[in-house]
């Protein structure tokens, strides 16, 4: 049987109440929830700042990478994105930030933008789910 390991780390913590785990080790694979950029995003909504989809994109990233290293890995391993939007205009934006975030890689992850009609609170604008694999780097890949 395929070992299976919950992945936790406090720069992405779980609610008490959680029905869902943030991120699971399955063997090498490393599948994580969908992320948003709560609570940052609701403490500048309510600021009067709120977050742009470049801005939250980073934000999601930043968790994503948290819950890899926790799990023993690094941004290179990500092979899988999709990502949600609330307004398609903003993937130009989204966009800009997989670049910056992905800088420096050789390859970047395989992915998809879909636009949804809502996210769990209005202020939200980005959500992505990503998928990991400990034993591969896209920092150094050849073409085939």
């Amino acid at each position: 049987m395929t070992p299976v390991r919950r992945i936790r780390t406090d720069a992405v913590p779980e609610p008490a109440s959680a029905s869902w785990s943030n991120a699971l080790l399955v063997g090498r694979e490393l599948v994580m929830s969908g992320m948003t950029g709560h609570p940052a995003t609701r403490l500048a909504a309510e600021r009067g700042e709120p977050l742009d989809a470049h801005a939250q994109t980073l934000l999601v990233l930043g968790k994503v990478k948290a819950l890899l290293e926790a799990a023993g890995g690094h941004i290179g391993n990500i092979y899988k994105l999709n990502i949600y939007v609330t307004r398609i205009d903003d993937k130009d934006a989204v966009g800009r930030a997989r670049r910056d975030f992905f800088a420096g890689q050789d390859h970047f992850p395989a992915s998809t933008l879909v636009e949804v009609s809502g996210l769990v609170f209005p202020e939200l604008r980005v959500e992505v789910d990503a998928w990991a694999r400990l034993d591969i780097d896209l920092t150094r890949c050849d073409e085939a």
